[in-house]
C-alpha cells in the first residue's frame, strides 16, 4: 500500500480517555491501535472518525487529505468519542396480556466541550407513553399528562420567561420518541421512558417486540422481559430476529405461570467482530408466547374493580368464505409493488378451497373483472386467477370508488342468488398504494357511497402499501364496514407482510359474537358485539365491576352455534398478584382504558356531527388524563421537581402516515442550577462529505463541490429556453444526462428581453440496455424498447428495470440509479400556480459516490477528475457586501466573487445557503471550452469528442 503522506497528532493526556476508540466507517482500512499506525487506501477512505486515545502515536493517511478533513475530523471527535453511553436497559412486564415497558439509559458527557446527547426510542405503533423523567446533574424533570391546551397554557408561561421551548417531529417509519440534551463537559444524563400496550393475538401467538438501538458500545446492556399469566403458559419462544449474531443469547426461565427471558451481551458480544468498535445490537428483539385455555375458550380476570374477558376458542371448523380481491394496478404500483403483490396473491390463492368463493377485480382509471361472478376455489379457477394476475400490467390513475363498487355488487348478486351458504363470512380485501385520482376522489364521498351499499354480513379489510397511501381513510372506510386495515412497509419482505395479513383473516370461526353479563354486575363496558372471530385471534371486553357481596362474577358468551359461560374469582387474582414480584398489580384498570381510549378515538374519527365529535373528545381527555396516555389530544408536561423549568410534547396522529415522533431538545449550561430549550438544536442537519458533489438548481444555477480544495465554485449557464444542456456524457459507462431548458413566463416582459431559464426535463439515459428516464415537472416516464410507462408526481413508487432502478417520492424528488454505480437525484419545485413570471422548475443533485469511467465528460461530468485550484489576492469588490479574488485554474486566472446560491436537498421550500467562489460568464475559464459546446440536439445524446 503506498503512503501519500503522514499527518502525526501528538496526543495530551489529559483530553481523552483510554475508553475512546477508533472507529473508521470503511470494511477494507486495516485498523490498529495502541502504538500504531493506521493505513488508509486512499481509493476507498473518504469518511472516518478519529479517536485520539492516549497510546496512539500516529495515523498515516492520504496527504491530499490534510488541508480540507483536520477540522471536520476533529469536529466529529468530539461529538463521537467524547460521551460515554453507561448503561441501557429495558424491563417489560406482561400481566394478563397487558405490557409496561421501561427504557432507562445514562450517558456522561466525557469530553472537553459543551455537546448534545440523544435519546431515542422507537414505540410499537399502539402503545401509549405514560411517563418520561430526565435527571441532568441532578435536576430531575418528572412528566405528566395534560389535557393539550392546558399543557401548552403551562409551557408558554414557561416560554415567556425565556426558559424553555420545545417542538413536535413526525416521523413515517413509526413512533419515535427523541430528546437532546446540550450538557457542558462532565454531566451526567439519566433518561427514562415508560409505555403501555396490549398484546395482539395474532395466528396463535402473541407477540411483543422492542426496537433495540443504543446506538453504541454499552458496558451495562440488558433487555428483561417477565410474563405473568395466571391461567398458565402454553409456550414462550424468542425468535432470533436480531440475526445470527446473537443466537442463543436470550436466556428464558419458565414455570406454569410465568417466564422470565433476560438478554445481557457482554461489551465484546457486543461488538460487530472482534476488533470493531461499533455495536451489532441494531433490530427489533423478539418475544413470542401463548397462553393455556380451558375447553370452554373464556377468561374471565377480575382486579383492582376491573375486570378483562378473553375469548379465544379453539377448535373449531373454519366457516366458508366468499372474497373479492381488489387490487390497484394503476402506475404507482409499477415495479417492486405490483411485483411483491403478485408474488402474495400466488400464496393466496392456493390457500382458497372448494367451499370458498372468490373473485379479483384490478383497477387503474378503468375497472376490470377477471370473473363479473364468483366463482369456486377449485383449482382449475385458481390457476386461471393466478395466470391473470401474473399478467397484470399497471398504468394509470386510480378509480378507488368504482373499484369498490364493483366488488359489492358481485357480492350482492351472488347474495341474491342463492350461491351464498348462510353460514359464509363475505369480504372485500382491499390492495392500494395510492389516493384517488379517477373518478370520485373526494375521500368521505367514497366512505358514504361503500357504506351506503355495503350489507351488514359483509366486511372490508383494507391493506395500504407505502406512505403515499392515506392510511387514515383505508382504516376508516375498513372499520366502518366491519374490517381491519393494516399498513404495509415496502420492504424486501412486503409480499410476507400481505401473506400474513390475509392469514389472520382467512379463517374465520364464529360470527355474530357477543359477550354479555349479569345486570347491576358491571359497568362502562367496553365494545362486547363483534362481527367475526379469526382463528388464531381473540376477542377482549373490559369494564368496571360494581360493588356486590359476591365473590364472583359470571359472562355468557354467544356467537353463531355456540354458547359459554363462565366465572371467576376476582379476589383470588388480586391475591395472586399482590405476591408476584414483576407483575404490573394495575394491569386490568389500565387495559380497560387502554381499551376505551381506543376504541373512543376510532368513534370520534368516524362522527358524523361536530357535536357528537366533542362529546366524544371530551372523554377521552378525561380518560388520558386520569390513566396518563399521551394521546392525539393530550400533551406531556415535562417539568422540573420545583416547577421552575417546563417542557411540553405534544403527540398529534398524522393522518397519511399513521404515526408521529415527539422531540425535544433541551440546553444545560455551566451552571447546573441552568435548564433552556434552544429551538436553533431542533434542525437536523445532514452533514455531507463529498468526494465529488454537484448541485444545479434555478437559472440554472451550478454548484460544484471541490474536496480536495476544500471550497464550493458556482456558476451560472446563460442559455436559450429549449436549449439541451450536456451534464453527464459518459461513453464507457453508457450513460448520459441531459437537461433542456424552459423560459419563465412573459406576462410584462418585452419580447426582446431575456426571460430566466430553469430545466424543465432531465433526461437519463442508459444505453447499453436501451433505458430511458424523463423526468419532468409533469410526469416521469420510463421508456424500454417500444415500452413505455407513465408516472405522475402524485405517486410513490419503485421500479426496477434491468440495471436501472428508479424510486418516485410524491410530489418530491426521483432518483435514478444505473447499474449501482451512477446515482441522479431529481427535485421538483412547485410554484404558485398565478405567479406572473415562475414557472414549476426541476434541480439536480450527483451524490459523492458515483464510478465514472475514464471518459466521463460533460457540464457536470468533467469534474470527477478534480483540478487544481488556487485563490488569492483577496480584496474588496464592487459590492461592499461580496470580497473578491484570483482564481488561477486550468492555466487561466479568473477574477471571482465571494457569494452564496441556494440548495434544496434539506429544505424544498426555503432552501439552505451555500457560499462558494462565483465564476462570471458561464464559467468560461472553469469548464472546458465554451458553455455552446454542451449543447446537444436530443435529450438522450452524448457530448461529441473530442470538446
Amino acid at each position: 500500500m503506498e503512503r501519500a503522506g503522514v499527518l502525526k497528532f501528538f496526543l495530551s493526556s489529559s483530553r481523552y480517555s483510554k475508553t475512546c476508540f477508533l472507529s473508521i466507517f470503511q470494511s477494507d482500512i486495516l485498523i490498529c491501535r495502541f502504538k500504531k499506525t493506521i493505513l488508509c487506501p486512499e481509493t476507498s477512505c473518504f469518511m472516518w472518525f478519529i479517536c485520539k486515545c492516549r497510546e496512539l502515536e500516529s495515523l498515516t493517511i492520504p496527504m491530499q487529505w490534510h488541508s480540507s478533513l483536520v477540522d471536520d475530523i476533529t469536529a466529529k471527535v468530539s461529538l463521537t468519542c467524547s460521551t460515554s453511553l453507561g448503561s441501557y436497559k429495558v424491563e417489560s412486564r406482561i400481566t394478563s396480556r397487558f405490557c409496561h415497558t421501561t427504557v432507562k439509559s445514562s450517558v456522561v458527557n466525557s469530553g472537553p466541550n459543551a455537546q448534545s446527547i440523544g435519546f431515542n426510542v422507537q414505540i410499537p405503533k399502539q402503545a401509549f407513553i405514560t411517563n418520561f423523567t430526565m435527571n441532568v446533574n441532578g435536576i430531575t424533570f418528572v412528566g405528566s399528562v395534560k389535557e393539550k391546551t392546558v399543557a401548552r397554557n403551562l409551557y408558554a408561561q414557561a416560554r415567556a420567561r425565556g426558559k424553555a421551548a420545545g417542538l413536535v417531529r413526525y416521523r413515517t417509519d413509526m413512533e419515535t420518541f427523541k430528546t437532546e440534551v446540550h450538557v457542558p463537559p462532565g454531566s451526567k444524563i439519566e433518561f427514562e421512558l415508560h409505555y403501555q400496550e396490549m398484546m395482539q393475538r395474532k395466528l396463535g401467538f402473541y407477540e411483543h417486540s422492542l426496537h433495540l438501538q443504543p446506538g453504541r458500545l454499552v458496558p451495562q446492556f440488558q433487555v428483561d422481559v417477565y410474563i405473568y399469566e395466571p391461567i398458565g403458559i402454553a409456550s414462550v419462544e424468542t425468535p432470533n430476529t436480531l440475526g445470527e449474531h446473537f443466537s442463543g443469547m436470550a436466556k428464558l426461565t419458565s414455570s406454569k405461570d410465568k417466564a422470565h427471558v433476560v438478554f445481557k451481551p457482554s461489551l465484546q458480544q457486543q461488538r460487530k467482530c472482534e476488533n470493531c468498535t461499533t455495536s451489532a445490537i441494531d433490530g427489533i428483539f423478539t418475544v413470542k408466547y401463548d397462553v393455556l385455555r380451558d375447553s370452554n375458550a373464556g377468561e374471565l380476570h377480575v382486579s383492582d374493580g376491573h375486570f378483562v374477558h378473553f375469548f379465544a376458542p379453539a377448535n373449531l371448523s373454519p366457516l366458508p368464505k366468499n372474497i373479492v380481491f381488489v387490487i390497484d394496478v394503476s402506475g404507482s404500483m409499477w415495479g417492486v409493488k405490483m411485483k411483491q403483490t403478485v408474488e402474495a396473491m400466488q400464496t393466496i390463492l392456493d390457500d382458497l378451497t372448494m367451499d370458498d368463493y372468490f373473485s379479483i377485480v384490478d383497477f387503474n382509471h378503468n375497472v376490470r373483472c377477471w370473473s363479473e361472478e364468483l366463482v369456486p376455489g377449485s383449482t382449475i379457477q385458481v390457476a386461471e386467477a393466478k395466470k391473470y394476475i401474473q399478467n397484470i400490467k399497471p398504468n394509470g390513475g386510480t378509480n378507488i370508488n368504482e373499484a369498490l363498487m364493483r366488488a359489492v355488487q358481485m357480492l350482492v348478486k351472488a347474495s341474491n342468488q342463492g350461491m351464498i351458504d348462510p353460514r359464509s363470512v363475505s369480504m372485500i380485501m382491499l390492495v392500494s398504494d395510492g389516493d384517488p385520482t379517477v373518478g370520485e376522489i373526494k375521500l368521505s364521498a367514497i366512505q358514504k357511497n361503500v357504506k351506503k351499499v355495503m350489507r351488514e354480513e359483509f366486511s372490508l379489510f383494507s391493506l395500504g402499501i407505502g406512505f403515499d397511501v392515506d392510511y387514515d381513510f383505508l382504516e376508516r372506510i375498513a372499520m366502518e364496514n366491519r374490517g381491519v386495515a393494516q399498513r404495509i412497509y415496502t420492504s424486501h419482505d412486503a409480499s410476507d407482510q400481505i401473506r400474513r395479513f390475509y392469514s389472520q383473516v382467512s379463517s374465520p370461526l364464529l360470527r355474530k359474537i357477543t359477550v354479555q353479563f349479569p345486570e347491576d354486575s358491571v359497568s362502562d363496558v367496553t365494545q362486547n358485539h363483534f362481527d367475526k372471530y379469526f382463528s388464531g385471534s381473540e376477542l377482549v371486553v373490559a369494564g368496571k365491576v360494581l360493588p356486590s357481596e359476591s365473590t364472583t362474577l359470571n359472562s355468557f358468551t354467544t356467537a353463531s352455534a355456540v354458547s359459554h359461560t363462565y366465572t371467576s374469582d376476582y379476589l383470588e387474582l388480586d391475591a395472586a398478584l399482590a405476591q408476584q414480584q414483576h407483575a404490573f398489580t394495575g394491569f386490568a384498570r389500565q387495559m380497560w382504558a387502554y381499551i376505551t381510549v381506543n376504541q373512543l378515538l376510532a368513534e370520534r374519527s368516524m362522527a358524523p356531527t361536530a357535536g357528537q365529535k366533542r362529546k366524544i373528545t371530551q372523554r377521552i381527555l378525561t380518560l388520558a388524563v386520569e390513566h396518563q396516555f399521551v394521546t392525539p389530544l393530550t400533551a406531556l408536561l415535562v417539568e422540573s421537581e420545583e416547577a421552575k423549568e417546563r417542557l411540553l410534547a405534544d403527540s398529534p396522529n398524522d393522518p397519511k402516515q399513521g404515526c408521529c415522533a415527539v422531540f425535544w431538545a433541551f440546553f444545560v449550561a455551566a451552571n447546573p442550577g441552568v435548564i433552556t430549550v434552544l429551538p436553533s438544536l431542533l434542525a437536523s442537519s445532514v452533514v455531507c462529505l463529498c468526494v465529488f458533489c454537484v448541485t444545479v438548481e434555478n437559472d440554472p444555477h451550478f454548484i460544484v463541490h471541490l474536496p480536495k480544495n476544500n471550497m464550493d465554485i458556482c456558476f451560472n449557464i446563460d442559455s436559450e429556453p429549449g436549449h439541451i444542456l450536456n451534464l453527464v456524457s459518459d461513453p464507457g459507462a453508457g450513460v448520459v444526462v441531459n437537461g433542456q431548458l424552459i423560459g419563465s413566463k412573459r406576462v410584462g416582459v418585452e419580447e426582446k428581453e431575456k426571460v430566466n431559464t430553469y430545466f424543465g426535463t432531465i433526461s437519463v439515459f442508459y444505453q447499453p440496455d436501451g433505458i430511458s428516464v424523463s423526468v419532468s415537472t409533469d410526469r416521469i416516464d420510463l421508456t424500454h424498447g417500444r415500452n413505455n410507462h407513465s408516472f405522475t408526481w402524485g405517486a410513490t413508487a419503485d421500479i426496477t428495470q434491468d440495471r436501472v432502478k428508479v424510486s418516485i417520492v410524491k410530489d418530491s424528488k426521483v432518483m435514478v440509479t444505473v447499474d449501482d454505480k451512477i446515482t441522479v437525484m431529481v427535485l421538483l419545485h412547485r410554484v404558485w400556480k398565478k405567479h406572473p413570471t415562475h414557472v414549476d422548475f426541476l434541480g439536480l443533485y450527483i451524490p459523492n459516490n458515483n464510478q465514472y469511467s475514464s471518459q466521463a465528460h460533460g457540464l457536470i461530468g468533467q469534474f470527477g477528475q478534480e483540478p487544481e485550484v488556487r485563490v488569492f489576492n483577496l480584496h474588496q469588490g464592487a459590492d461592499p457586501l461580496k470580497k473578491e479574488a484570483t482564481m488561477e485554474v486550468k492555466g487561466n486566472k479568473l477574477v471571482v466573487t465571494r457569494g452564496w446560491q441556494k440548495d434544496y436537498r434539506r429544505d424544498q421550500k426555503r432552501g439552505s445557503d451555500v457560499f462558494c467562489w462565483f465564476i462570471h460568464n458561464s464559467g468560461k475559464g472553469f469548464i472546458d471550452g465554451h458553455y455552446t459546446n454542451y449543447i446537444v440536439p436530443r435529450l438522450d445524446s452524448f457530448l461529441p469528442l473530442p470538446l
